[in-house]
């Protein structure tokens, strides 16, 4: 394994609360730091980089005073930016994350390397998102410091390589942290990411439905109400795969049966009528909400996930 021992005594379960487009806002970050894993704020939910600013001090300010009073680990803050971050706007977001103690930064879509390069002369870790392996050697060439490996059955961007193949694969490659991702619900999956090789595992579905998250009530109910056998993984909604909850696009007025092609490449959604727009009404989820039945506090679900992570550890290897 290599995560970090002095980022592991920081945690209280080896988990990352996923940044999530529209979902994950200061009550949801802070939430999960205080119950001991990472909690990950993205920059693309704050209007403005003032707003997202104020959103990590406050969040900053409040963990320190939790840490001061209550007994137990409080995990680290990290903080989501875009591989293609304007380059003239990286340096103030990574001075922001120094100014405010955060040293995890976590990037997604385009090559990391400009923001890797920047981060590390502020002494900050970056965590890049993969689905293949091309992807991770690529990620590894830039420099990174882990890969979140998003394998098969993942919500908002998933892959389509098992994590059986996946993580054992990466490992045998790459030195750095690992974190599994993608249909990762309970105790018993992160601790199976642990067995496969990886160093954390990344929960976003699960912290969906919780009562901290930003997402709409319904995307909530939907969750806990839906099986994977309700979700459509297709790239025609936001021109990039993902699986996408069936009853959302009907909602919308969209056929999932006969979705139209986009215009163009990578994320976009011009194809679309007005009334449809992914995250906001169309809503995605992995095949982990299989094993989704409540809509907890972020305090009571991590919990439940220590107990059975507890207790998945226990189950003797047959030998």
């Amino acid at each position: 394994m290599a995560l970090d021992p002095k980022l592991r005594r920081t945690l209280s379960l080896p988990a990352v609360c996923a940044p999530m487009f529209l979902v994950s806002g200061p009550d949801l970050v802070r939430e999960a730091c205080k119950a001991g894993v990472i909690g990950a704020l993205p920059r693309q939910n704050a209007r403005s980089f003032d707003e997202f600013a104020e959103w990590l001090r406050t969040i900053s300010a409040d963990l320190r005073e939790h840490a001061a009073q209550a007994p137990g680990p409080v995990g680290p803050l990290a903080v989501n930016l875009s591989a293609k971050t304007p380059e003239d706007q990286i340096g103030s977001h990574l001075d922001l994350c120094v100014e405010q103690n955060v040293d995890i930064v976590i990037t997604v879509g385009g090559n990391p390397k400009i923001i890797v390069q920047q981060a590390h002369d502020r002494g900050i870790k970056v965590f890049h998102d993969i689905t293949s392996i091309p992807f991770a050697e690529r990620a590894m060439a830039a420099g990174v410091d882990g890969l979140i490996c998003i394998g098969a059955g993942g919500g908002g961007h998933s892959g389509t390589i098992s994590h059986l193949a996946l993580i054992r694969k990466v490992r045998s490659i790459f030195n750095g942290t690992i974190v599994m991702a993608g249909a990762i619900s309970d105790g018993a999956t992160i601790r199976a990411a642990e067995v496969l090789g990886a160093d954390l595992a990344y929960l976003g579905t699960r912290f969906i439905a919780t009562n901290e998250s930003l997402a709409p009530d319904e995307y909530k109910r939907m969750i806990v109400s839906q099986t994977s056998a309700d979700l459509i993984y297709t790239e025609k909604v936001a021109g990039v795969a993902a699986n996408w909850l069936a009853a959302s696009l009907r909602a919308a007025g969209l056929d999932p049966d006969a979705l139209p092609d986009p215009m163009g490449k990578g994320m976009r959604h011009d194809h679309l009528p007005e009334s449809a727009k992914p995250w906001k009404n169309l809503w995605s989820a992995g095949q982990g909400i299989d094993l989704i039945d409540e809509i907890p506090t972020v305090a009571d679900l991590i919990v439940k996930l220590k107990r059975e992570y507890a207790e998945a550890c226990q189950i003797p290897a047959m030998v």
